[in-house]
């Protein structure tokens, strides 16, 4: 009898720590140029060989896609947005889902697979506007809020660094 259990709890016991294919590419610590958790950036990264970053940008926006295999995993984007907003009106405009996570008194609103933040002191003033950041990993089979929370802060703090910061909306 002891065996007949044993033999069934061993094959879900192998299967719980298989996360897929191996990583043949190193993950970064930056996208778009811009210094980023990398760790938290693995969280929602799949295994594979080929691991690409390709600028994508149109007027007042400034971002990335991340791909894996030839598969959109994750973007990034810096969107100049009308001053006085908050991170949580920006983000419902632009999310794939619902934001039901907030940190730092509503700067961020993220969930388990993208994230909205709101920059300090990157603001054009000609144009009334600011600056936020966008985190979506919406190609990615993995959900982790806190991981999106790490990401996006890391994300934003680097644009609040970068010359995209004063260089205001284009």
């Amino acid at each position: 009898m002891v065996r007949v259990v044993v033999a069934m709890i061993v094959p879900l016991l192998t299967g719980c720590g298989e996360r897929g294919p191996e990583r043949a590419y190193v993950v970064p610590d930056a996208l778009c140029g811009r210094a980023v958790d990398g760790d938290a950036l693995a969280s929602f990264l799949p295994g594979g060989r080929e691991f690409a970053v390709k600028g994508k940008s149109s007027s007042g926006t400034e971002g990335c896609q991340v791909v894996v295999d030839g598969k959109l995993i994750v973007t990034t984007a810096q969107i100049w947005a009308e001053a006085g907003r908050t991170t949580a009106f920006t983000g419902a405009r632009q999310s794939i889902g619902a934001l039901d996570e907030a940190a730092e008194g509503g700067r961020f609103v993220y969930s388990g697979k993208e994230a909205f933040g709101k920059t300090r002191g990157c603001v054009d003033a000609e144009y009334q506007q600011e600056l936020y950041t966008v985190i979506q990993a919406d190609g990615s089979k993995r959900r982790d809020a806190d991981a999106m929370k790490r990401l996006i802060l890391s994300f934003t703090e680097a644009v609040e660094e970068s010359a995209a910061c004063t260089a205001g909306a284009l």
